[in-house]
């Protein structure tokens, strides 16, 4: 029982855990985590079980669209292996594998739950040992990194600053009664900041996150990465709107059941627990890590940029109504935004970049 597990840990840090470390326990811990256990996830109906829908089951125009941009980066490159991580049920993988056909010559999959590598092993057995597997990243890599709604799920630290003070929150045992178990918040003084100090009066709490683990990924991925690319597709903003005074109760959310709430401490293991990325760390985690920013731009530009509306034209209307959700600024086409990094390769103008560039936000 995950709850048993958290509360063992609590006990084990002395009584605060940092959310953090509850965060990955919540999704990764192995045979009970979110991510890390059997029940179902990703789908477009709560009837299926699922929690929520991702683009490539929204529509498979999705990652042939991203399939483009990939094309794009082998021939700046001088690549042809795609590292694929989170793959979720292998939606984007067996649509970009698709429309890359013979130009992938190698496709790896990193993802730490064991039973959607099942899923996933299955819908893309038709690609043979094309198709690989792998729980880390290797001491050196060439290729194209892919990570659709991956940073979004990588732990967080939670901020609070209460009356002119920083706080870290962490998590607390709150009651025990055989295997009733609750969990609340606590606090501590800390040194951790926020990049940007939010301009409000001392006494006005505000409540935010930092992501040290999405970044570090980030420097692993470019201390790793030899030649190749890397393309992100995620909600999230700049620095500027992510630690904006209006958003003074952060970004973390849950969702089950295809329901958004608030509430990370109830029915841990059973829900997915999510924050905005902050785009400006990670672009500057990757410059750090000697990578080129190549773009940065919402995912409608993204889209469109690689081809959208030719791809709309041959879609029946069902399809194309799918389609349009990528796209539209009250559906995906805002809220999700793309950036692509490079190293070892001349700086071009990325596919997917052409128009609609918003670095000047990061």
């Amino acid at each position: 029982m995950l709850a048993k597990r958290a509360a063992e840990a609590i006990a084990q840090a002395g009584g605060w855990l940092a959310f953090d470390e509850f965060m990955r326990m919540a999704l990764y811990e192995p045979g009970l985590g979110y991510y890390a256990n059997t029940r179902s996830k990703f789908g477009v109906m709560p009837e299926e079980g699922s929690d929520f829908v991702t683009a490539p089951e929204l529509s498979p125009v999705f990652g042939e669209l991203v399939a483009a941009q990939v094309q794009d980066a082998f021939a700046h490159t001088q690549t042809s292996e795609v590292w694929e991580f989170g793959a979720g049920t292998g939606a984007l993988a067996e649509q970009m594998l698709s429309a890359l056909g013979d130009a992938c010559t190698g496709y790896t999959i990193v993802d730490l739950s064991g039973s959607l590598r099942a899923r996933q092993q299955e819908r893309l057995a038709r690609f043979g040992d094309k198709v690989r597997w792998a729980s880390e990243l290797p001491a050196q890599l060439q290729g194209v990194v892919v990570g659709n709604e991956v940073l979004d799920a990588m732990p967080v630290k939670l901020l609070l600053r209460r009356q002119g003070v920083w706080l870290e929150r962490g998590v607390v045992l709150a009651a025990q009664e055989g295997d009733a178990i609750s969990f609340g918040w606590a606090e501590r003084p800390t040194a951790l900041r926020p990049p940007v100090e939010p301009d409000l009066p001392a006494d006005a709490d505000y409540l935010t996150e930092i992501h040290p683990q999405a970044e570090a990924f980030v420097a692993t991925l470019g201390d790793r990465m030899t030649r190749g690319a890397a393309i992100f597709i995620d909600y999230g903003f700049g620095e500027s709107e992510y630690y904006h005074p209006q958003r003074h109760m952060g970004t973390l959310v849950c969702h089950h059941l295809h329901q958004v709430d608030s509430d990370p401490l109830a029915l841990i293991g059973l829900k997915d627990i999510t924050a905005h990325v902050n785009f400006t760390g990670i672009a500057v985690a990757a410059q750090d890590a000697g990578f080129e920013v190549l773009g940065y731009t919402s995912q409608a530009h993204f889209l469109i940029n690689c081809g959208l509306a030719a791809k709309m034209e041959k879609l029946d209307v069902i399809a194309r109504s799918k389609a349009a959700k990528l796209m539209l600024e009250h559906e995906m086409g805002e809220f999700f935004k793309a950036i692509m990094l490079a190293k070892g390769a001349a700086f071009w103008d990325a596919a997917g970049f052409v128009q609609g560039d918003r670095m000047h936000r990061l």
